[in-house]
């Protein structure tokens, strides 16, 4: 689009032909835009003709004194955003020669609207004078600049920065919004015009303001910062604040200044304690609020760093160091060709004298003193890291999942290890930790094939030796019988290397390697006893490596049914012991247990091992109910026969004195089942038994009285779940 500029651009421009007003004159610069759609035409003429006429009219009435220029764009060539022109600079007396350069305006090329008051504003030295803009426009800005951007700017840099705008001849709502933002962002007028008479109407009243009320006061924030783009200085600092009319502040010792001002130029300081550093700076304060940034030298505190001139990669030196020696300060080793402060690193708070690792790789590199304070380095030394060397040296022959011996020479840093890896890899499956000394004892991979031995410094995990190996296999076997009942004992012939943790074990055929029912040490030797399943049917039994469970040969085997029987009475007292007969395996930990009825198997009150023979005596529960007599075989728990019986009742009766003297003793007469390990007691209700003497003394039996005053209770007393089946008071005096 096509626009004319009229930008005057002063510290307050007021165009009054009166003398007295002469004084207040400033100067000023008309921009004109000489873009191409100026020959779009109203009412049969031209827009420039329009513009030329109701400018020439205009400065006609500006007062002898009122220095004025001309800036114009778009003149000159077609489509060049650049083509801007200062024809005529802020002059006193140009009124003759801004009206011969206006008329003589062939308009042409784009609008770089924005540019052309950007750069008017420069020539008038906007940030050191009061600045004003009158903008006439008809279109919207066609190259890059966001007049609102631009705008917000120059009002911010500026020392008063105004500007005003006429649109003309309109009929765009975003160009028209553009306008009203350029205004309004530097406090300006906007107004519209469609005709020529219009145009000078608005011109005339946007020309001559009304007197501006007395500005406020404009906020001041300043504060330092520690060298270019550095952090923000919050401690230290004294700052000075002075205006031509003299000192507004004076020594102030705070972390950054916040202030009101009135428009001016100011002149701020500030003083950095630490190393005496200072910077002042020189700005203006206008309509806006205004942010100053001071940058002080890059703060570097006294530090030196000493270490040797050469050390072999991933070696521990000593570097002796002076400095702040704050919280956080480090000294480091780094490659001086990356931002990086560090590769390895060690706190100053350790002591003067530090140990620091060197980089894996040889090379140049730096020992510093970095500072806690934004990584800053204080001080710095050159050192150059030479190649490490290592070797291993296996030997000739390499069984498959064997623990070998290797000879190694190397730095024997910590955590450095000797490995085995798939070749070409580093991925570890195996290794040895160097600390151990050489030769390395190494365990090799259960499956033979081609690998590499490798000596592996920790640091980085670098390789520092490699040495490719054949890895040989193995002859596996295992042999038992065909078929065997369940839960037995067989045995099992065996070859293979007896490696340690090496197993033979019984597994469902296809389980997966490490999930096996039971299992027996190679070390055990072959022919060796495994114990099968509880449960008939197809396993495997399998030899076993101890390194990562590899299954290395599998022979199938028949689990058969195996029975047991027992024989229970039907019925019998609470808490008594019974006989039950039996008959079954006799495997090792089989048990004769009994157990509520809807109790699973691995549930059970009292047992008894069949080790024991046959009848063996079993302990019924102390509560009469419905019970179940079973037999349960091997550690599985399985039940292999079940014999349901009733418990019943069991009575006690108690004859003793309703007092007793405390300390003294007491006769009872009881009757009761008389099981063995019951008891008379006497106990306070709901606490445990004081005293108390086994019914296997008969009755009567004497039992000891508490030594403390207070009501008690006789009690007979079960052995079995110590149950209380009868009670008489005692009062203890």
């Amino acid at each position: 689009m096509i626009r004319l500029l009229l930008a005057v651009v002063t510290a307050l421009f007021v165009i009054a032909p009166s003398a007295s007003t002469a004084q207040e004159q400033s100067r000023a610069i008309l921009v004109l835009d000489g873009s191409g759609s100026m020959w779009g035409q109203i009412d049969g003429t031209a827009k420039i003709s329009i513009a030329q006429d109701v400018v020439g009219e205009l400065i006609k009435t500006l007062p002898d004194n009122q220095e004025l220029g001309l800036t114009v764009y778009g003149h000159r060539r077609k489509g060049d955003c650049s083509d801007i022109e200062t024809i005529i600079p802020p002059e006193v007396d140009q009124r003759g020669a801004i009206v011969e350069a206006v008329n003589s305006i062939k308009p042409k090329g784009k609008t770089p609207m924005t540019d052309a008051v950007i750069n008017a504003a420069e020539a008038l030295r906007y940030t050191e004078e009061k600045a004003t803009v009158i903008l006439v426009s008809d279109g919207i800005e066609t190259c890059n600049p966001d007049p609102c951007a631009a705008a917000r700017a120059l009002e911010e840099s500026g020392v008063d920065f105004t500007a005003h705008v006429v649109g003309f001849n309109i009929g765009d709502p975003e160009a028209i919004a553009q306008m009203r933002c350029l205004a309004e962002e530097t406090g300006g007028t906007f107004r519209t015009a469609d005709t020529a008479a219009e145009l000078s109407t608005a011109l005339a009243v946007i020309a001559t303001p009304a007197p501006e009320p007395e500005p406020d006061p404009v906020s001041l924030r300043a504060h330092a910062i520690d060298g270019r783009n550095g952090p923000r200085i919050t401690e230290g600092l004294i700052w000075n604040l002075t205006s031509p009319d003299g000192t507004i502040l004076e020594n102030q010792a705070v972390a950054d200044i916040r202030t009101e001002l009135d428009r001016g130029e100011y002149v701020i300081s500030v003083l950095r304690i630490a190393d005496e550093e200072t910077v002042e700076k020189r700005f203006g304060i206008g309509s806006v609020d205004k942010q100053v940034v001071l940058e002080l030298p890059e703060f570097r505190p006294s530090a030196t760093i000493e270490g040797p001139a050469t050390a072999i990669a991933g070696s521990t030196i000593q570097v002796r160091w002076s400095g702040p020696d704050q919280k956080g300060d480090l000294i480091s080793v780094a490659d001086p060709e990356t931002s990086s402060p560090w590769i390895n690193y060690t706190y100053t708070k350790h002591g003067p004298l530090l140990d620091l690792m060197m980089p894996s790789e040889e090379g140049a590199y730096e020992l510093r003193y970095v500072s806690s304070d934004h990584r800053k380095v204080l001080a710095t030394q050159t050192i150059t890291v030479t190649p490490v060397e290592a070797s291993v040296t296996p030997p000739d022959t390499l069984p498959a999942g064997a623990s070998v011996l290797i000879d190694w020479r190397g730095p024997d840093y910590k955590s450095d290890v000797i490995a085995v890896t798939e070749p070409g890899t580093d991925q570890l499956i195996n290794y040895v930790y160097t600390k151990h000394g050489s030769p390395a004892e190494l365990m090799l991979p259960p499956d033979p094939g081609d690998y590499e031995i490798v000596y592996r410094m920790s640091q980085k995990n670098r390789m520092l030796a490699r040495v490719p190996v054949t890895v040989t296999g193995l002859q596996y076997s295992v042999s038992g019988p065909a078929s065997a009942p369940a839960g037995s004992d067989v045995q099992v012939d065996w070859i293979g290397p007896d490696y340690r943790s090496d197993i033979i074990a019984v597994a469902e055929i296809g389980a997966d390697n490490r999930k096996y029912l039971s299992y027996t040490y190679t070390k055990q030797g072959s022919p060796l006893d495994l114990t099968l399943p509880l449960k008939p049917g197809r396993y495997e039994i399998r030899y076993i490596l101890g390194q990562d469970r590899v299954v290395q040969a599998t022979t199938e085997i028949e689990v058969t049914e195996i029975g047991a029987s027992l024989t229970a009475p039907e019925t019998a007292p609470a808490g008594s012991t019974i006989q039950i007969d039996w008959q079954g395996p006799d495997y090792k930990g089989d048990i004769i247990v009994v157990s509520k009825t809807d109790e699973p198997d691995r549930s059970y009150l009292n047992y008894s091992y069949t080790k024991s023979g046959t009848p063996l005596d079993l302990t019924l529960p102390a509560l009469p109910g419905d019970y179940v007599v079973k037999y349960l075989a091997g550690t599985e728990r399985k039940s292999l026969a079940k014999s349901e019986i009733t418990v019943t009742e069991v009575t006690a009766t108690l004859s003793a004195p309703p007092s007793a003297s405390a300390g003294g003793k007491i006769e009872v007469i009881w009757s009761g089942p008389d099981y063995r390990g019951d008891i008379i007691a006497i106990g306070g209700p709901g606490e445990n038994d004081q005293t108390y003497s086994y019914t296997k003394n008969g009755s009567p039996l004497t039992i000891n009285v508490p030594g403390k005053p207070g009501s008690y209770e006789v009690r007979y007393v079960m052995s079995a779940d110590r149950r209380v089946i009868a009670t008489a008071p005692l009062a203890v005096r």
